[in-house]
């Protein structure tokens, strides 16, 4: 059975902590905790985007979960349509990293085109030998 749980943040800096608390906590509910710091990370990373790069003035962005007992789905939707692209920063660079950070720790992640407007950028992340729980 896929559990799923959602919530919308405002487009702050402090709404990426509480996307990171929303994500441990509905995972430490559904006992789906071997790929936690792996799912916590990238939600780090993926609302950050969010905030800097993904929402239009006034607007906000939606964090949804799914989790079965094979695979964690984390997506972030936001309000513009450009999409993401891992860059390759410099080594004094400051910024840059985030997506190479997902793609090192995710199954995977892509972006998909949002209806009426915006997109979501998801990441999955397999269990352990198959199993969440």
């Amino acid at each position: 059975m896929t559990k799923t749980i959602q919530k919308f943040f405002e487009s702050r800096p402090e709404s990426v902590s509480e996307a990171r608390a929303f994500t441990t906590e509905a995972l430490t509910i559904w006992g789906v905790l071997e790929r936690g710091d792996d799912v916590r990370l990238c939600v780090s990373e993926l609302a950050t985007n969010a905030v800097l790069h993904g929402t239009d003035p006034g607007r906000g962005f939606l964090v949804r979960l799914d989790a079965d007992d094979e695979i964690v789905r984390l997506e972030v939707h936001d309000s513009r349509r450009r999409h993401p692209h891992p860059r390759r920063p410099g080594d004094t660079d400051t910024a840059g990293r985030g997506l190479l950070l997902v793609t090192a720790l995710a199954d995977g992640w892509g972006v998909e085109d949002r209806t009426p407007f915006g997109k979501i950028v998801w990441s999955c992340f397999k269990a352990p030998r198959g199993t969440t729980t």
